[in-house]
């Protein structure tokens, strides 16, 4: 599949039923009123939203979730047909430490040209195809365009660009959309993880363990709370 048909699977909206956009709608006008002192339980006839929707402000979310299903899985299956031995070897451990709720750390090593990107690119398709998260970072903006929905670490997660051994992910805080949704995320990708300080990688590992015992979700104990994280790049 090329990159045009790449860029129009994460360029559709988010893909949602009827109910739940009449629900986003009410959401919306209810914030509007309360923020002026009033609320749709005063008007008769209207009907009252579904507060506990738990992304409905978060753009974040919604950002992640705003792919094309059917595109991305059909990319995915061309993909995986296409892969080597080398790369089906490590889509198949990744995709059994999610899969399972294992919690994983790994790195994948590789000179450039031998299809890291495109084994990150198949990853995504995977796991959003099925309406499932996944974060992917990179250590440069360059590099940052080959995923769709990449951005550089020090972006998404906050990192000083003066970060020592104390340094923390200024971002992530229990009740930040970015908490939520690196939470919901299944996978983190993190790719020319060679070009960063290790107190980067450290910074995140201490506000995910962070976040995951305020909150008690997933767990603190475990490297980068839990989550199942893929390291790449070439040394």
């Amino acid at each position: 599949m090329s990159d045009v048909d790449n860029e129009f699977c994460s360029s559709v909206d988010l893909q949602l039923i009827d109910e739940e956009l009449q629900n986003y709608a009410l959401i919306d006008i209810e914030n509007s009123l309360q923020i002026n002192g009033s609320s749709l339980s005063r008007f008769e006839g209207i009907p009252l939203p579904d507060m506990s929707t738990s992304h409905h402000r978060n753009s974040l979310v919604m950002n992640a979730l705003s792919y094309d299903r059917q595109c991305l899985s059909e990319e995915h299956e061309i993909q995986l047909s296409s892969m080597i031995d080398e790369q089906r070897l490590v889509y198949n451990e990744v995709m059994e430490a999610v899969l399972n709720n294992k919690e994983g750390v790994f790195f994948v090593y590789g000179y450039g040209g031998t299809g890291k990107t495109f084994l990150w690119r198949t990853l995504c398709a995977g796991f959003r195809s099925k309406g499932d998260i996944v974060v992917a970072v990179l250590s440069s903006g360059i590099v940052a365009t080959l995923i769709p929905g990449g951005v550089t670490a020090h972006s998404r997660f906050g990192i000083s660009t003066n970060v020592t051994e104390d340094s923390i992910c200024s971002r992530i805080k229990p009740d930040s959309d970015l908490a939520e949704l690196l939470i919901r995320a299944k996978l983190i990708i993190w790719d020319e993880a060679p070009t960063t300080h290790r107190h980067c990688f450290e910074a995140l590992d201490k506000s995910l363990k962070d976040v995951m015992r305020l909150l008690h979700v997933g767990n603190a104990e475990l490297p980068f709370g839990g989550k199942v994280v893929v390291f790449g790049g070439d040394f």
